[in-house]
């Protein structure tokens, strides 16, 4: 059976912390998660490799919100953040552009991926808003990447199992699909089973609640409806959940 993996994405210390308690196999380290998730601090990067354990590292390479399509300014910047994380030490980085037409923007990915030098590759999902899913698909390969995370161009992986089916088929081995969107303990074998792949992505939170005594509930630092006094961060128990079925898949049969 090909060896399955479970990637936690982690948007803070404490999230990291839980994943490589929880029997994570890799981290993909990222800030801001309500906004798709973007490159994390220098220092958060060096405290997860810190933390680690026997979990890689991999450091998402986002400049920002909002779309995959990229500026010559923008492109500075994130080979500025491949050579932090890459000095830094971690084990991977996550990228991904597009092009206006939906198509893989290959230059920029192919300048990102050779200042990575040997670190791993894995493309997000900036794939699940390509133009040409198996078209994309051969380009990345072509690229060099390790894997590809996609919940195959729909809402949620477990809706796009078909998808995923089809592009781990078509992959032959040539790289791996990492299924990702909406991925927890209720549903991951079932992912699994009606995809054939063998790793799964998740972010496995639980919504915590801050130990200010001290509230001034009417202003927010988000959008109006947030609420500064309770935080989602990953859950041990639910990474541990994902790992034993992951790991253990005769314990679910």
């Amino acid at each position: 059976m090909t060896d399955r993996k479970l990637e936690i994405c982690c948007g803070d210390i404490d999230s990291v912390a839980a994943a490589v308690a929880g029997g994570a196999d890799r981290v993909e380290l990222c800030s801001a998660l309500a906004e798709g998730g973007v490159t994390p601090s220098e220092g958060l990067i060096g405290k997860a490799l810190e933390m680690r354990g026997k979990a890689g590292v991999h450091v998402l390479i986002r400049p920002r919100g909002g779309d995959f399509l990229y500026d010559s300014q923008e492109a500075d910047i994130m080979v500025r953040d491949v050579l932090t994380a890459r000095r830094l030490g971690a084990q991977g980085i996550v990228i991904g552009a597009l092009k206006t037409d939906g198509s893989i923007d290959t230059e920029l990915c192919r300048r990102l991926i050779s200042e990575a030098e040997d670190m791993s590759v894995t493309f997000h999902r900036a794939f699940d808003l390509c133009a040409s899913p198996m078209e994309s698909l051969e380009q990345i390969i072509g690229l060099g990447c390790d894997r590809i995370l996609t919940s195959g161009l729909a809402p949620s992986a477990e809706l796009g199992a078909e998808m995923l089916k089809r592009l781990n088929e078509k992959a032959a081995g040539r790289i791996i699909i990492l299924a990702g969107g909406g991925v927890s303990p209720a549903n991951a074998e079932r992912i699994l089973e009606l995809s054939g792949v063998s790793e799964l992505h998740a972010s496995a939170r639980s919504a915590i609640k801050s130990p200010m005594t001290y509230r001034n509930a009417g202003v927010a630092m988000g959008r109006p409806d947030s609420d500064e006094y309770s935080r989602l961060v990953t859950d041990k128990t639910i990474v541990r959940q994902l790992s034993d079925i992951i790991h253990n898949p005769s314990h679910h049969e």
